[in-house]
């Protein structure tokens, strides 16, 4: 049986054996939870993050001049793992989650980005997972939708993690989460 646990904090701070990253589908960088994995866990991160998006098929995978990518990368709802690098963490999971005004506001697509880290977590034996809230920042998910999504896919899903770790940046998102585990 999975634990789960709430952290109101930094995800860069926490030791986990992995840490999900919101990523954009680009595994590129960029803001929020994104580029603060990617600054504070140094460039190791980001030469896999090229490394794994050179391996995506071709049509996801376009750039213009100058490098800049214009294919979509990482699906949304799908997960891939790196080094986690300077991080306290032996992986970083990317994820992709959906834009709630984009998506249709699919709740599946949400629950994907947990079920997924959580088969790549159990593809790599890692037994402690430090989740964001996903899609709740700049992708405008609403946090007690999120939140009830996030928790409900976790528990719903098979795993030999140990202990799942939503580490909320604030206030809002840890009242949310709270709510949720009631």
């Amino acid at each position: 049986m999975t634990t789960i646990t709430l952290v109101q904090g930094d995800i860069t701070r926490e030791s986990a054996d992995a840490i999900v990253n919101a990523a954009n589908s680009s595994l590129l960088g960029g803001g929020g939870v994104d580029g603060a994995i990617h600054r504070r866990g140094g460039p190791a991160i980001l030469e896999e993050c090229r490394a794994l998006r050179a391996s995506l098929p071709q049509a996801l995978n376009s750039v213009r001049a100058g490098g800049t990518p214009i294919g979509k990368g990482l699906a949304t709802g799908k997960a891939v793992a790196t080094t986690a690098g300077e991080l306290d963490a032996r992986w970083v999971i990317h994820t992709v989650g959906p834009v709630y005004q984009v998506s249709g506001s699919d709740p599946a697509l949400l629950a994907s980005c947990y079920r997924e880290s959580l088969r790549v977590a159990d593809e790599l034996g890692a037994r402690t997972v430090a989740f964001p809230a996903i899609s709740t920042g700049a992708y405008g998910w609403p946090m007690d939708d999120a939140a009830r999504i996030a928790v409900e896919t976790v528990r719903n899903t098979p795993t030999a993690v140990e202990e799942v770790r939503f580490v909320l940046f604030d206030d809002r998102a840890y009242e949310a989460f709270i709510r949720q585990l009631g």
